[in-house]
């Protein structure tokens, strides 16, 4: 359970710095739109997901309250959302957007994997990695479209 905690702390903090320091003050408004509305999708999936029982969540923050992660559904995904948006290559060529996105999901599919197979963070039911692959890519592509949507006519 210590190993789980430590994760846990080393996470939040990881995020909390990276957010400092990718996050540019003049879209900081842009970060929490695009957080908030990640935090809402991550919340229902999350709930979802948990309820179905596809996934449990053995060691998590909050376990009387809520059956899912509250680090990952509500701070650390939303906080990869935020850069994934706000650095997007948004003038490359397709195959660089795409290979963008496959960077992005792949990494953390990576590490839930490794979370899943060294630790009690998360635990897969009726779950494999490449649901979870497809769920960071549609996730990450709802928030993106979301992002443009809400600030159209200004340039993200």
């Amino acid at each position: 359970m210590l190993k789980e905690i430590v994760i846990l702390v080393a996470a939040w903090i990881l995020m909390i710095i990276t957010l400092i320091v990718f996050v540019p003050k003049n879209k900081i408004r842009h970060a929490q739109v695009i957080f908030l509305f990640q935090q809402f999708v991550t919340w229902l999936l999350g709930l979802i997901i948990v309820q179905m029982r596809l996934i449990e969540y053995p060691v998590r923050l909050f376990s009387y309250a809520n059956r899912t992660s509250f680090s990952f559904e509500y701070f650390i995904y939303p906080s990869i959302c935020v850069i994934f948006n706000l650095h997007y290559p948004k003038d490359s060529s397709k195959k660089k957007q795409f290979l963008y996105f496959f960077c992005y999901c792949t990494g953390m599919t990576i590490f839930e994997v490794l979370c899943e197979t060294y630790t009690d963070l998360i635990e897969y039911i009726h779950w494999t990695w490449y649901y979870s692959w497809i769920t960071f890519y549609l996730t990450l592509y709802l928030s993106r479209k979301y992002y443009l949507w809400f600030f159209k006519g200004k340039t993200p």
